[in-house]
């Protein structure tokens, strides 16, 4: 078995990127939200199955303008596995934060898969599913 590993650089610029996820949120900006997946990329929520970069721009337009609406969203990496030279796993713990919230509520914390690819030289999200932090029983 091969260990992968990054340089420093790459460990930072991959852990980076749920901060361009945060700030397109934060200006509810689905182009640049969906900017940040590859153009086959996969997005899976609970109850939610997006494909490629246009539906997931599609999907967020209206979510920003619907049940998302003056929300913003926080995430941090709990870990980060290569996969190799251009591929990461990184896994995250955040939620969506609803107005005037400082922490996410537990019934809305959430750990994330990221897949992320670099391609020419950027890195970009080639699947993203999340689940609940906190499942009951």
């Amino acid at each position: 078995m091969t260990t992968q590993t990054l340089t420093d650089q790459d460990r930072a610029a991959a852990a980076a990127v749920p901060a361009r996820i945060i700030e397109a949120w934060s200006r509810n900006d689905a182009q640049d939200f969906a900017k940040i997946f590859t153009d086959d990329a996969t997005m899976i929520l609970p109850g939610v199955f997006r494909q490629g970069r246009e539906e997931i721009a599609a999907f967020m337009g209206e979510a920003f303008t619907t049940f998302l609406k003056g929300t913003r969203v926080t995430g941090a990496p709990i870990a980060i596995k290569p996969l190799g030279a251009d591929t990461v796993l990184l896994i995250t713990a955040g939620g969506v934060l609803h107005p005037g919230e400082q922490e996410v509520a537990a019934e809305r914390a959430i750990r994330a898969s990221w897949l992320l690819e670099r391609r020419d030289g950027e890195w970009l999200l080639t699947a993203y599913q999340n689940s609940p932090a906190n499942q009951a029983g």
